[in-house]
C-alpha cells in the first residue's frame, strides 16, 4: 500500500463513520423527542445501543481472526447501519417496541465499525512505518466536530422530524461505499487453521485494556450531566457548545502533534497514564469548580489527554501486544469493554447526580486512579519493548 494513498483512504474511512456519529449523537434524541415519546422510553432506546455493544462487538471482530476481512464488516456494517434508519420513520408509527428492535439491530450493524477502521489502521502502520495512526485517526474528529456544528444548521432547515433519520441512511450508504471501494487498505486475510487453540491475549494487555476502559469510564458523568450541571449554575446556554468544541478541540491538537513527542512519551502505558492522571484532575476540578466558566474552560481543554492520550495508548497498546490470529478478538474486547465500563459509570453517575449533584463527578476520581494503577501494572507485565503506531520511532515501555 503506497503510504500517503493508504493514509488518505484510511482517514476517509474515519471521517464518514464519525460524521455520521456526529449526527445521531446529539440529535437522534431530538428526533425521538419529536416523536413524542415518554422520556423513559427515550433512555431505554438511548441505552440500548449501549447495552448490544457490550454483547455485540467482540463476537463480530473475531471474525476477523477467523478469515472474514475487515472490509467486509465496514461494509455489511455500514449497510445494515442504513437499513435500519432507513425503516425508523415507518417503524415509529406501530410504537416503541418496533423501534427497540431497530435499535438493538443498528447497534449490532455499527458495533464493528469504527474497531474495524482501528484494526485496518493499526495493520496499516505495522506494514508501513511511515504511517502515523494518530494523525490518520484525527479525520474522524475533525468529521464528528464538523457534523455536530453543521448538523443543527442543517437539519434546522429539513425539519428533524424527518430529516435525522433519512440524512443518517444517507450517510451510512455513503460509508458502505466507501468501505467497499476500500481494497488497498484491506490486510490479507489471516484465518486461523481451525484445530488450533486460540492465542490468548497476553496480560498486560488484559491490564491495559482495563485500564483504558476504567479511564474512558470516568467521562460519564461529564458526558451525562455536564451540560446541565454548567446551565443549572449561571453558565449561559450558549457556551455550551463552546465549551465542548473546546474538548474536540483539545483532542485534535493532541492527535496532530503526538507524532512529534519524544518517543518515550508515546509509550502505550505512559499515555495511558497521562490519560488517568488528566482524568483524575478533571474529576476533581469539576467537583470543586465545575461552576465557574473560567475553570471549566481549563477543564474541557484536559480531554485532549483524557479522551485522546487514552486512546492512542489503548491503540498501541493493542498494536504492540495482541498476538497474531487475536487482534480482532483484542480490538473487540477493548471497545466491549469500554462500553460495559462506561454503561456501569454512566449508570453510576446518575444515581449521584440525582442525589448529590457535583458528588457525580468526585465519583469519576477514583475510576481515573483504578486506571492509572491499572497502567502501571500493564507496564510491570510488559516483558517485550511494544512497536507503536505513531509513525518515527517506536515507543519504549515504562
Amino acid at each position: 500500500m503506497h503510504a500517503p494513498s493508504g493514509a488518505l483512504r484510511l482517514a476517509l474511512l474515519y471521517a464518514v463513520v464519525f460524521v455520521e456519529i456526529g449526527i445521531a449523537m446529539p440529535f437522534m434524541p431530538l428526533w425521538l423527542g419529536a416523536l413524542g415519546l415518554d422520556p423513559s422510553i427515550i433512555g431505554l432506546l438511548l441505552a440500548l445501543p449501549i447495552a448490544t455493544r457490550i454483547v455485540a462487538t467482540a463476537p463480530l471482530m473475531a471474525l476477523i481472526d477467523r478469515g472474514v476481512s475487515a472490509r467486509t464488516l465496514l461494509t455489511a456494517g455500514s449497510l445494515g447501519v442504513a437499513l435500519t434508519y432507513g425503516l425508523m420513520p415507518a417503524a415509529s408509527a406501530f410504537g416503541w417496541p418496533a423501534l427497540a428492535v431497530l435499535t438493538v439491530l443498528n447497534a449490532v450493524a455499527a458495533a464493528p465499525l469504527v474497531p474495524s477502521i482501528d484494526y485496518l489502521t493499526l495493520a496499516a502502520v505495522r506494514r508501513e512505518p511511515r504511517l502515523d495512526y494518530a494523525r490518520i485517526r484525527l479525520a474522524g474528529s475533525l468529521a464528528f466536530l464538523a457534523a455536530n456544528i453543521l448538523g443543527g444548521a442543517l437539519l434546522g432547515a429539513l425539519g428533524e422530524a424527518v430529516a435525522v433519520p433519512l440524512l443518517l441512511t444517507g450517510l451510512a450508504l455513503g460509508a458502505s461505499l466507501v468501505a467497499l471501494a476500500s481494497h488497498s487498505v484491506t490486510p490479507p486475510a489471516a484465518a486461523r487453521d481451525a484445530t488450533q487453540a486460540r492465542p490468548p491475549l497476553p496480560a498486560c494487555l488484559w491490564l491495559a485494556i482495563a485500564a483504558a476502559a476504567a479511564i474512558q469510564a470516568s467521562h460519564a458523568a461529564i458526558y451525562g450531566f455536564g451540560s446541565l450541571h454548567w446551565t443549572g449554575h449561571g453558565i449561559a446556554t450558549a457556551w455550551v457548545g463552546s465549551l465542548w468544541a473546546i474538548g474536540v478541540g483539545a483532542e485534535i491538537l493532541l492527535f496532530a502533534l503526538i507524532g512529534f513527542a519524544p518517543a518515550g512519551w508515546r509509550s502505550p502505558f505512559r499515555l495511558l497514564a497521562l490519560g488517568g492522571c488528566a482524568a483524575f484532575l478533571r474529576a476533581i476540578g469539576m467537583t470543586v469548580a465545575g461552576t465557574e466558566l473560567g475553570p471549566v474552560i481549563a477543564l474541557q481543554a484536559l480531554h485532549g489527554l483524557t479522551f485522546g492520550a487514552t486512546q492512542l495508548g489503548a491503540m498501541a497498546a493493542v498494536s504492540a501486544f495482541a498476538p497474531e490470529g487475536a487482534r480482532g478478538r483484542a480490538q473487540g474486547t477493548l471497545s466491549a469493554a469500554s462500553a460495559l465500563a462506561a454503561a456501569c459509570a454512566t449508570l453510576m453517575s446518575g444515581l449521584a447526580y440525582r442525589s448529590g449533584g457535583p458528588l457525580a463527578f468526585a465519583l469519576m476520581a477514583p475510576l481515573a486512579l483504578a486506571g492509572l494503577v491499572l497502567a502501571a501494572a500493564a507496564a510491570r507485565a510488559a516483558r517485550l519493548p511494544p512497536a507503536g503506531p505513531f509513525g518515527r520511532a517506536a515507543p519504549e515501555t515504562v
